[in-house]
């Protein structure tokens, strides 16, 4: 769960946030939409799948209504793990490039044009002699140790090597979604080995990929640990990390809306709550998991990562700026231009820049891969409860199915115009749709299954506890997380624009695809809540009454964790017809629960 959580966002989106929201201050609101938001989810989730030994649909047998719910979870995951293998795949090229002994976008080589420099072009006015005034060439001022006189500096346009090496030879970037062009050869043979990785990884289940994400969730900090070392000894570090969070820190910025709503959509994607896959991993715990335990601990250990990458990022950015004589503002970078323009660029000005290279991009690698294990172990653990017969005789060779669909749908990301498609997809279903599932997954369980209903199914598995202790659980779950999250839609919904990426615009067609995704994704909601409404005995309102209540089957998977109100329900009569139970060694109790899904 932690290698779900901890990915590329930890690195390449929240240092930049900090920066950009007030730097040190912005961990007062991003600590309160933790408390508010992210860990009251978090932990509902835990509890859900654990409780069911379910997956993020089988587990609506709580609310058979809701459904659609658990449905839009895996779709959305889906249309992740699609675009988000490609990410992996740039990881794999750049790591791959990085292995000769100048680095390829050291400097500006023959696939750059006249604009590509590591140095800023342009001209200024010196004084050559006394009252003698002449417009000369920044290179050549800095050369012959002359200054610049005040205000008078025209900057040409210029964009570093890292930039270009990025649009023109790693992505051999298009005009625009309109522009489709060819499929990147390479950048395919690296997306293909990705799905290799992941597909051996899962080709097990999770007995495999636990085993795996042990070096893959892990690494990551060794890495971290040695770029802050590295970077803190050298010149300008002390400027970035004082720009990521130091005296530039501005809590008055706390007074703008924008700020808040930033720190609680981080918080919200950033421990990767009501994508389904929380639900998923937590249903192979043991029935008497401390799942509580477990919330706070991966929540916190997340947060922390975040803020612990931003001083080895920022350390080394500050350098770059020292270098390049800039504001480190100026070299800094969110998402893509900070993991495949602004950190290379640093990279490149080390000494044996091969290596910190290397490092680098098998960390994202690394990153990568444990988020996306989860994701497909989402889709396979929905497939599972669906046909648990089907899925234990053959779960290696339809993860590998699967692996290979996946495959085939991301192709059209590593085409020239490949780049425009990832943005798209994340722009809108890594979006809105996720913040209407977990809104409805919130009401759900404590407005219509019942919280303190909930409450108890919790103290089955982790044992009782004392009333202040659900005190806060309550006040979140029943009121200020899902208010939150409806005031974060609502605003992100009223401030909508159309995406672009670097300045470029999408077509119109785009933008309505990109709004046929998330459609195709929430629609299963009410579709399916219609449908059993149609299939339901007696008047409408017991058809009603009976899909806001449990299946007969809800409860525990085990006849041994049955009891109260979960005694004498259809899996007992399962159970109890003389099926065997299957154990596996190691422990893994959640596991054999799938046998009575």
């Amino acid at each position: 769960m932690v290698g779900y959580a901890v990915g590329l966002g930890n690195v390449w989106r929240f240092p930049y946030l900090t920066f950009e929201h007030g730097g040190g201050a912005f961990l007062i609101p991003y600590t309160i939409m933790l408390a508010l938001a992210g860990l009251p989810l978090f932990f509902l989730e835990c509890s859900l799948g654990q409780f069911a030994s379910l997956g993020p649909v089988a587990m609506w047998k709580v609310l058979p209504i809701f459904e659609g719910v658990g449905i839009t979870m895996v779709l959305i995951s889906t249309f992740v793990t699609i675009y988000y293998n490609v990410i992996i795949a740039y990881s794999l090229y750049y790591l791959f490039a990085s292995f000769t002994s100048v680095l390829p976008w050291s400097e500006c080589f023959e696939w750059s044009d006249s604009s590509c420099s590591k140095t800023p072009k342009g001209f200024c006015d010196v004084m050559l002699q006394p009252n003698t005034i002449e417009n000369a060439n920044l290179t050549w001022v800095k050369e012959n140790n002359y200054t610049c006189i005040e205000n008078s500096t025209t900057y040409l346009d210029t964009e570093l090597p890292s930039k270009q090496y990025w649009e023109r030879v790693a992505l051999r970037q298009s005009s625009g979604l309109h522009e489709t062009g060819n499929v990147v050869w390479y950048l395919a043979l690296c997306l293909l080995l990705s799905w290799i990785i992941i597909g051996a990884a899962l080709f097990k289940g999770i007995k495999s990929s636990g085993k795996v994400v042990y070096f893959t969730a892990i690494f990551p900090y060794v890495v971290l640990l040695i770029l802050l070392i590295r970077g803190a000894t050298l010149e300008g570090a002390y400027d970035g990390i004082n720009y990521y969070i130091g005296t530039q820190s501005d809590i008055s910025k706390l007074a703008n809306a924008e700020v808040w709503k930033d720190a609680a959509t981080q918080i919200f994607f950033s421990l990767s709550t009501a994508w389904g896959g929380l639900v998923a991993l937590s249903s192979y715990n043991k029935f008497h998991n401390n799942c509580y335990a477990d919330a706070i601990m991966v929540c916190i250990t997340n947060c922390l990562t975040s803020v612990f990458a931003g001083f080895a990022i920022f350390s080394i950015l500050g350098h770059m700026a020292f270098k390049a004589e800039k504001e480190v503002k100026d070299v800094a970078g969110s998402g893509f231009a900070l993991a495949f323009i602004a950190y290379p660029e640093a990279l490149s000005q080390l000494p044996v820049a091969p290596l910190w290279s290397i490092l680098f991009f098998f960390m994202l690698l690394t990153l990568g891969l444990d988020s996306q294990f989860a994701s497909v172990e989402t889709i396979t653990t929905t497939i599972h409860d669906a046909y648990p017969k089907v899925m234990k005789k053959m779960r290696g060779i339809l993860t590998v199915g699967a692996c290979v669909v996946f495959f085939l749908l991301g192709l059209v990301c590593v085409t020239q115009a490949g780049i425009y498609w990832v943005n798209l997809i994340d722009y809108f279903c890594a979006g809105w749709a996720i913040l209407i599932a977990a809104i409805l997954e919130l009401v759900g369980i404590c407005w219509i299954y019942g919280g303190n209903r909930f409450i108890e199914d919790i103290e089955m598995m982790i044992g009782q506890k004392t009333w202040y202790f659900w005190l806060w659980w309550r006040i979140c779950w029943f009121g200020i997380t899902p208010l939150l999250l409806t005031a974060i839609l609502i605003w992100s919904l009223i401030t909508f624009t159309s995406p672009t990426l670097d300045n470029v615009e999408y077509p119109a067609w785009g933008v309505a695809l990109g709004w046929c995704m998330i459609i195709f994704c929430i629609i299963w909601i009410p579709i399916l809540a219609i449908i059993k409404m149609c299939r339901g005995e007696g008047t409408l309102w017991q058809r009603f009454r009976k899909i806001c209540s449990p299946t007969s089957d809800w409860g525990p998977a085990l006849e041994k964790h049955r009891f109260g109100k979960y005694k004498n329900t259809g899996d007992i009569q399962r159970v109890s017809s003389g099926l065997e139970i299957p154990t596996i060694e190691g422990g893994l109790g959640g596991y054999d629960n799938r046998a009575f899904s």
